[in-house]
Formats: structure tokens, C-alpha cells, sequence
């Protein structure tokens, strides 16, 4: 029976979890949220206190929440990437249904096994792949469909993650390291290679890529950096990723990492740069992560595509060539034609430019459109067929970690070979 109100329950209590409650209060006729884990009591309150109405149960870590039979009917896994797995498997066993933080696991095998794991218990997972909830994927996806460029043939995209985001992220922050979280191609683009796919609309057959840490090395460092931005670096007034920057522009950044951000003064958030990762030089850090990496996909239904993600440019942009027209959208589309989309056509007629409006206010954002839709998607007969259903999601998992294996080896990989073994 499809309950009137879904109760929510939530594994971490950090930015994530902190926006789906948010959106999650502000439709009280779908939900309710019943309970929430994390180790940072403070976390766990600023959740607590959206819902006023009624005592939401909180618990130190995820165990003790696991440790109690069902408490909800979907449970939030945000969580940090390499706990992802284990809880999952571990909240499908005891009958929750899944509103699932991407990465799904931290290797292809484990992403696979949730998915049997899932089918085999008849539980309904949602991954977090938010793009395709906006309507402007959705009005691409829809002139694809449409024949409005006829048959596609080959793309190009390009994400650039942003020089602050990829050092706080990606060089200071939890994904610095390779070695010890999964690969930027996973953690970050499975975003891309889920909408790639969505667009494509066939598997991908092969994988080749290639990048490297190209910048954010030792030897890169400004003559006299010290270790921290904290211990009087002589370039820091003209340097982009001087971390001194969390205290003026970039401190919006650091409700992501620093529990009191809120509610921190000057020299307070200071005295924590002092001893924290984010206070570290970009060049002294001991990062492992690529800043810039470029992959060549094959699909089976013969169409080829590009991805390039990096660090040195902001925003995400996207061409689709077709055998009557071509699609050009994104930021640089933006920035130099004034409109989210324009499409050319071969046939003489002028270009259109379209700008995409969201139907309601619930999809003007990524993250608001799949909260108001996921009381729906989970109604629906058929879990596979969830927009943004595990089953659907695993695509671009496989692909992201192919990019990553075949830019660490240098070798193409056959990812329709693997299917048939």
C-alpha cells in the first residue's frame, strides 16, 4: 500500500541530507522525517530542528541507527563515499527503500552487487544523479527525442569543476587523495556520464581516457609558500587559492567542512585554518587527484562522444551533432549567444535559441526537482523504471571507473566485452 506520507530517515547529517530535509519540510503532505545519524551533534540538530512539529530520533553514527528495526520508509545514504556500500546493503536487508548519495560504491563490482542485492529483495533505490530532474536536460533530452537534429551521431562536453572548487574539493579537501576515495570520473562526473548516457540512449561499448595532476604539485609552488596560507605566504593578496580567502569571497565554502561556520568569528574560523586541510598551500598538500582528464566514449548504437573534465574552467557545456542539426548549450552558450540552448538546423532555417523556464518553482533546481518528484518515482510499478533508479544509474558508474582504469593504464576498455563474460 503507497503510504499518504513517506517517513524519512537519514545516514549523515552534512550538506546533503541538510538540503533534502530542507526541501523535504517544505512538503509536509509527502513527508516526514522520523530520524537522522551523525557523529556531529550539531549536524544532527540543524536537521532536527526543520521539523518542529514532532521529535525527530537521533543517533551517534549509522550502526546504532541500522541497529533498530525499520524506522522509515526510505532512508537517506549520505554518507562519505566508502561507507556508501556496506550501509546500503546493510538498510535493503532491513527493508528500507534507498535515496542513495552517488557513488553508489567505491568499485564496479560492489556497484553491481547493490543492484542484485536490490532486485533480489524487490527494494526501490533513487540515486542522487539530480541533473535529469531540471528542465534543461529535460528540454535537451526532449528535442533529441523529438528529431530535432535527426539521427545523433557524436557530442562534445566539458565540465570545468571551477579552480576553487577543485582545490577545496579535490586538492585540500576529502577527494584529494586517489588512493583513498574514488576516482574524480566517479565521484564527480558520474553526474556527466549519467546524462551522456540518458542522451545517448544505448550502452557505452568502449572507454578510452587520458589526464594527469597537472598543477597542483610541489614544484608549481611560488617561491617562499609556506606550508599554510596561515603562516604568511608572500604571494597570498594575488593568489586564487589562498585559503585566508574562506574568511572574505569564499566563505560560503565552508559550512562543507567546518562545523561552526555559522556561527565562527574571524578568528576563530583563522585559528582553524591554522590546523585544518583547508588552511594548507595547494602546492604542499598531499593530493593524488587528476585536475584534468579527457575521455573518448563509443556507444553501440554507433554513436562517439568526448568528456572533458577540469579544473581550470567553470561550468558545464555540451554539443550534439546530428545528421540534420546540431545543439549547442551550456555556460559558453550562455556567455556568447545569450540564450540555455541553441539549436541549428542544415536545412536554411535560422537558428532558434531557446530558454529553458521551469514549469513550477519546484524545478528551477536540481536538488528541489528530484525531492517533489521521488514521492511519485517511488510509486511507480516497475523500481527499474525510476528516473534516476539504480538500474538506471549503474551506466554511468561502470563508465566512470573504465575512464579511470584506462587513464591509469593507458589501455582502451571494452566495457561491451565484460557485458558478454
Amino acid at each position: 500500500m503507497i503510504p499518504l506520507r513517506y517517513r524519512l530517515a537519514a545516514l549523515g547529517a552534512g550538506n546533503r541530507t541538510q538540503v533534502y530535509a530542507a526541501l523535504a519540510a517544505r512538503l509536509p503532505e509527502r513527508y516526514e522525517f522520523v530520524a537522522v545519524a551523525d557523529r556531529h551533534a550539531a549536524r544532527r540538530a540543524l536537521v532536527s530542528r526543520l521539523f518542529p512539529e514532532r521529535r525527530v530520533a537521533e543517533f551517534a553514527d549509522a550502526a546504532s541507527l541500522l541497529a533498530q528495526p525499520r524506522m522509515a520508509d526510505i532512508l537517506i545514504v549520505a554518507t562519505p563515499d566508502s561507507a556508501h556500500f556496506d550501509q546500503a546493503r546493510q538498510a535493503l536487508a532491513l527493508g528500507y527503500d534507498l535515496l542513495l548519495e552517488k557513488p553508489i560504491a567505491t568499485n564496479p563490482n560492489a556497484t553491481l552487487e547493490l543492484a542484485r542485492l536490490a532486485r533480489e529483495l524487490g527494494r526501490r533505490v533513487l540515486v542522487c544523479h539530480v541533473l535529469r530532474y531540471t528542465p534543461y536536460f529535460r528540454q535537451i533530452q526532449s528535442l533529441l527525442t523529438g528529431g530535432a537534429i535527426g539521427q545523433l551521431v557524436n557530442f562534445e562536453a566539458t565540465q570545468g569543476l571551477d579552480p576553487w572548487h577543485q582545490a577545496h574539493s579535490y586538492v585540500r579537501g576529502h577527494w584529494g587523495v586517489a588512493e583513498t576515495c574514488t576516482p574524480l570520473t566517479v565521484a564527480n562526473s558520474c553526474h556527466d556520464f549519467d546524462i551522456l548516457s540518458w542522451l545517448v540512449d544505448a550502452p557505452c561499448d568502449t572507454v578510452a581516457s587520458s589526464g594527469s595532476l597537472l598543477h597542483f604539485r610541489s614544484q608549481n609552488a611560488p617561491a617562499g609558500a609556506p606550508a599554510r596560507c596561515t603562516d604568511g605566504c608572500p604571494v597570498g593578496p594575488t593568489c586564487a587559492y589562498n585559503a585566508l580567502r574562506y574568511l572574505t569571497d569564499r566563505r560560503n565554502w565552508l559550512g562543507t567542512v567546518y562545523e561552526h561556520a555559522a556561527t565562527a568569528t574571524d578568528v576563530e574560523i583563522n585559528d582553524w585554518l591554522r590546523t585544518s586541510k583547508w588552511g594548507r598551500c595547494v602546492y604542499r598538500c598531499d593530493n593524488t587527484t587528476v585536475d584534468h582528464q579527457s575521455t573518448a566514449l563509443a556507444f553501440a548504437n554507433g554513436v562517439t562522444g568526448t568528456f572533458t573534465v577540469t579544473a581550470f574552467s567553470s561550468g558545464r557545456d555540451l554539443a550534439l551533432f546530428g545528421t540534420e542539426g546540431r545543439i549547442l548549450a551550456g555556460a559558453r552558450t550562455r556567455q556568447t549567444v545569450g540564450c540555455d540552448i541553441l539549436l541549428e538546423r542544415f536545412d536554411g532555417r535560422p537558428g532558434e535559441k531557446i530558454n529553458v523556464t521551469a514549469p513550477d518553482e519546484w524545478h528551477r533546481d536540481a536538488d528541489a526537482g528530484m525531492m517533489h518528484d521521488m514521492y511519485l518515482e517511488m510509486q511507480k510499478p516497475d523500481p527499474a523504471a525510476m528516473l534516476t533508479s539504480l538500474e538506471r544509474s549503474i551506466e554511468s558508474h561502470l563508465i566512470g571507473f573504465a575512464a579511470e582504469e584506462s587513464r591509469s593504464t593507458g589501455r582502451i576498455v571494452d566495457l561491451a566485452a565484460r557485458r558478454k563474460s
